[in-house]
């Protein structure tokens, strides 16, 4: 199992002031003989439904050697998750959380918008300096 990322704590506790139940942590995906471990499984019911949302979350902090460098280690596992969790859970919706500094980083950069084009990533942002107001893009 990979080592948990420096803001696992901060997202997982701005989840849980937003009304979400962690289910899972780390959420494993079987596949094969391979097991893969997304941070965080966590589920909202809503009002009027049985079944309420069900979302994975890889959280990335962007502190690696370059900002490109981390891009492309985050789209790969991003990517590769998505893949499965539409085989095994396909209600299942995967977020990669960052930082909103990471955010207005590499994300605004011209690199960053075509990856969010391109892959239609989700992503969900947040401060790592509070435990709340979480941003959710889609």
């Amino acid at each position: 199992m990979a080592r948990r990322d420096i803001y696992h704590n901060v997202v997982k506790k701005a989840l849980v002031s937003e009304g979400w139940i962690i289910t899972h942590d780390p959420y494993v995906i079987p596949f094969g003989k391979h097991k893969l471990f997304v941070d965080l499984g966590a589920e909202r019911l809503i009002a009027a439904e049985k079944e309420g949302h069900r979302i994975a979350i890889e959280i990335k902090s962007f502190v690696g050697y370059s900002e490109v460098d981390d891009l492309e280690n985050a789209l790969g596992q991003y990517l590769l998750y998505r893949s499965l969790l539409q085989r095994s859970e396909p209600n299942r919706i995967i977020y990669l959380a960052v930082s909103e500094a990471t955010y207005e980083g590499i994300f605004s950069d011209p690199i960053g918008q075509v990856a969010l084009k391109d892959y239609g990533l989700h992503l969900l942002l947040f401060n790592p300096d509070e435990e709340a107001n979480l941003q959710w893009i889609e």
